[in-house]
């Protein structure tokens, strides 16, 4: 069986539509698309599908009602934008989904109910409660409170943390585009399209580099590629797919050669360190010598402070702070045993001696390994 056909066997789905393709690129929005992809959901629906829609377009729909022809900077005049739209957002949806007899629910999230463990799991119950209750949950950032420094950034990041809150086996990011190719094909006619590669491959995001993205939206296909890898984190595969051709959704469950494939490589982490690798601000960086980084990534275990270089940023116990090689590049997240003074103190000391460098010792371990996630 090919990774096509087995698309066609996954049950659970987190779909994606971007602002260029339900807005109609600024127009208005796009209720004819709107329509085909209500209609398609609810065949998938009647084949056993639970489905998630996130939906952007919430701003873009909010500046064409206040005639505003350009996305504008301030964040209040982006959110009244936002509270504006997603009136109407939501009420098409609504309406369409109301044809087949189906319910909907808006669910609003912002990055603090991803990075508050409490919130995380009451997202996680709520959207699972909806999918047992046949209710397809039309998901958006709450653009009216977010504000740049605690916002997804992008919906494309948006699904893939939402698909790893339901364990989705699918996320399908519908684009204006036919899938991810190899360069730019506005600048490269030529390019040949990628059909299907494993998330997190490094070359992926060399050649989403050079995308660009559109005046509406925020993400482009390098968002796309970072949330392939975010979602491929609870085992979940990601099909960038064309948006506009017509029955998409039906042509993938089918299994038909459509898109970019971007497939799982590694075992599905435990949903803990799903959430850990989910954080998107953290508090700061341990910078660590080699053999740690070797002994992090080949024998799975915690990081001792003695394996530590240097300490950056700001942070308390408890807080969530990136583990990079002496390179600069992350290897590994985690939750911090000791505040940054405190690492500072410990740093390259073995553990035995922590207690009389502070004077107490809670854990002999920097990050224990259960609280460690290898990015």
């Amino acid at each position: 069986m090919t990774s096509r056909q087995k698309l066609g066997q996954a049950k659970r789905w987190v779909v994606k539509v971007g602002s260029s393709l339900v807005t109609n690129d600024g127009q208005g929005l796009n209720h004819e698309l709107i329509a085909a992809w209500v209609e398609q959901i609810a065949a998938l629906r009647k084949q056993g599908i639970q489905l998630v829609l996130v939906s952007s377009g919430a701003v873009a729909e909010g500046m064409q009602r206040l005639g505003w022809t350009r996305r504008p900077h301030a964040i209040y005049q982006l959110q009244a934008a936002a509270a504006i739209g997603q009136m109407g957002l939501v009420q098409a949806y609504e309406s369409r989904f109301q044809q087949y007899d189906i319910h909907t629910a808006q669910v609003l999230l912002t990055h603090e109910d991803m990075v508050d463990r409490r919130r995380y799991l009451n997202a996680r119950s709520t959207l699972r409660a909806l999918l047992d209750l046949g209710v397809v949950p039309v998901v958006n950032e709450n653009d009216t409170v977010a504000v740049d420094e605690i916002r997804f950034g992008d919906n494309d990041t948006l699904a893939a943390l939402v698909g790893n809150l339901i364990e989705a086996e699918l996320v399908v990011l519908l684009t204006d585009q036919p899938g991810m190719y190899e360069a730019d094909p506005r600048q490269n006619p030529e390019t040949a399209m990628i059909r299907e590669r494993q998330a997190g491959d490094p070359e992926l995001e060399k050649m989403a580099a050079g995308g660009g993205v559109g005046s509406l939206g925020r993400g482009g296909m390098l968002t796309k590629v970072r949330a392939a890898e975010r979602a491929a984190r609870s085992g979940a595969a990601t099909l960038i797919a064309p948006g506009g051709e017509p029955g998409v959704l039906q042509k993938i469950a089918a299994g038909d050669e459509i898109g970019t494939l971007l497939l799982p490589g590694n075992q599905p982490l435990v949903a803990r360190k799903q959430w850990l690798a989910g954080h998107m601000q953290l508090r700061g960086r341990l910078v660590l010598d080699e053999g740690a980084v070797r002994v992090l990534r080949e024998s799975g275990r915690s990081l001792l402070a003695v394996g530590v270089t240097a300490v950056e940023g700001s942070f308390s116990r408890g807080e969530v702070v990136a583990c990079v090689g002496p390179g600069g590049r992350e290897v590994a997240r985690g939750l911090v045993n000791y505040s940054a003074e405190e690492a500072r103190k410990i740093m390259r000391q073995p553990s035995d001696r922590i207690e009389a460098i502070l004077g107490y010792v809670d854990e002999s371990e920097l990050i224990h390994r259960d609280n460690l996630v290898i990015i």
